[in-house]
């Protein structure tokens, strides 16, 4: 077979249904193999909105996403939701075409170094610069970007490669490599710790969503009455809606979270990533004790004083049966008042016409959706509001970049999750993250996707606005105009909506998710 038949039959031995990306003519060998395949390739827009189709895949799915675009212009513009999967910690094949290896050497038309501009923001990358080795580059590429902790690949395909005859086969898929025990002296020590603690508490991180691990933690909290408070991207490892949660690191009015984490005397890290929130604003003087598939950051706001490293799933397990004989349970009554009061400032609805003040509007996004639908958020201040506002019930439920966190995530990464989930996808997003990857949309109706776009505008780039106020009392550069967005939406064949009281705000969110299609619901917001 052609060496890029080799690499598509690769990727169907690996599983993969969608391959979300941009034609080329560098890659015309690889796109009629996609053709003849098991395998779709999915058109996009733009790069970008392949790389983050990609890379929400990762996140829900635990599979690795493949996204694909031609050299130069095509590589560069893939870059940024390569970057974001990787710093999130999603599992991404990337694959790039290339020119002849023939002219390489030399200064040519849109032949730059894909490979050094990959190789800061990927777990591995390299050159198929030889059909002998496809079989296996294609195997490690996978096998690397989802193994814990996962991130992206990078495979850079010449077209004169891609051309060229080969005898090898796809490689076998083996089970993944699993992970050693919890050392027992580690875990006697956090043992100890928890037998000394009066006020212990636990922040679940990303990991404990990504391993899987939320039905031990959620065990472990109820048989101690441990609190726990959540990074942006361990939201829903614990329900919301439990007792034990005080939701996330930043949430409550007046920072109740925030307020938990320094008045515990133990902190349990559980599959916490230092990228995914700064510990120096915890101003937490308690021993930390750090459970996670690899070793903490160095840094000195966070200096554990115990690391158990091995499967998070496994050392919680280990935790719960100690905790059950020793009959260890804390006093709920040091964080319940916390936990009254987080509730009570996330329990509001709008009280007049738009504009509407965006945190007020999030109660009735959620009574729309059912526990186990699907939120993508973009990044803006939206973004902060449903990290600290929005109850999440289910693991990979509300799914929020907080690693790079890239704007322009939302649209595409609703199209993902639609054909990844079998529930209502909701992305939501600001008008500027929004009109990023708005293409998109066209994308998603081509291939008769259903999920509802939530725009929160505000005509600005609110986020940046907000802190410079805080900052200088004004504010510069971050003002937006806008299209007609429910005109925009008509504009691609779905539904518009643009409420301006809460009785048609409830009517539009309840309107757009009960049905199969798609729709797109701005909200005016201040």
């Amino acid at each position: 077979m052609k060496a890029s038949d080799l690499l598509v039959a690769c990727l169907e031995r690996e599983g993969v249904e969608h391959v979300f990306g941009l034609p080329g003519e560098e890659m015309e060998d690889l796109l009629f193999s996609l053709r003849d395949s098991d395998v779709t390739f999915v058109p996009t827009r733009h790069e970008q909105g392949a790389a983050f189709m990609a890379d929400v895949h990762g996140r829900l799915t635990g599979e690795a996403g493949v996204c694909l675009a031609t050299l130069g212009p095509g590589a560069t513009n893939l870059l940024t939701g390569v970057a974001d999967a990787h710093l999130d910690k999603s599992p991404v094949v990337a694959i790039t075409a290339q020119g002849s290896l023939e002219r390489l050497h030399q200064e040519s038309h849109q032949a730059i170094n894909v490979l050094g501009m990959f190789e800061p923001v990927t777990k591995w990358n390299t050159q198929l610069d030889d059909p002998g080795i496809i079989h296996e580059s294609v195997r490690k590429a996978f096998k690397m970007a989802e193994y814990e902790k996962p991130g992206a690949t990078h495979l850079e395909l010449p077209e004169d490669v891609a051309a060229e005859e080969t005898e090898m086969k796809p490689l076998p898929v083996r089970d993944p490599v699993p992970f050693a025990a919890p050392n027992s002296e580690a875990l006697d020590r956090v043992e100890a710790l928890l037998a000394d603690a009066d006020r212990p508490l636990v922040i679940a991180g990303n990991g404990a969503v990504r391993t899987r691990a939320a039905a031990p933690l959620r065990t472990l909290v109820e048989c101690t009455d441990l609190p726990v408070v959540s990074t942006y991207m361990g939201k829903g490892a614990v329900s919301d809606a439990d007792p034990h949660s005080l939701m996330t690191l930043d949430s409550g009015a007046e920072g109740e979270a925030a307020s938990a984490i320094q008045k515990a005397d133990l902190v349990l890290t559980v599959g916490y990533d230092i990228a995914e929130h700064d510990p120096a604003d915890w101003n937490c003087d308690a021993a930390i004790v750090h459970i996670d598939s690899e070793p903490a950051e160095v840094y000195e706001a966070y200096n554990p004083e115990v690391e158990v490293v091995a499967d998070i799933g496994r050392a919680l397990r280990e935790l719960i049966e100690w905790c059950r004989g020793a009959a260890l349970a804390f006093d709920p009554d040091w964080y319940a008042d916390l936990r009254e009061k987080i509730v009570a400032d996330v329990d509001r609805t709008p009280s007049g016409e738009a504009p509407f003040a965006l945190r007020d509007v999030l109660p009735l996004l959620r009574d729309a959706m059912m526990p186990k639908d699907v939120l993508i958020s973009d990044v803006g201040s939206h973004k902060m509001a449903i990290a600290q506002n929005f109850p999440t019930y289910e693991p990979n439920t509300c799914i929020i970049s907080n690693g790079l966190a890239s704007m322009g995530i939302a649209v595409p990464g609703g199209l993902a999750a639609s054909l990844a989930v079998d529930a209502n996808v909701v992305a939501a997003t600001g008008d500027g993250g929004f009109l990023m990857n708005a293409a998109e949309i066209e994308t998603a109706t081509r291939l008769d996707c259903g999920y509802t776009i939530v725009v929160f505008n505000d005509n600005d780039y609110g986020l940046i606005s907000e802190k410079q106020l805080d900052h200088t009392g004004e504010s510069f550069g971050t003002g937006l105009t806008n299209p007609d967005f429910p005109a925009f939406a008509e504009s691609f064949g779905i539904d518009g909506y643009r409420p301006t009281t809460p009785d048609e705000l409830r009517e539009a969110f309840e309107q757009a998710l009960g049905h199969d299609g798609m729709a797109l619901v701005e909200v005016p917001v201040a």
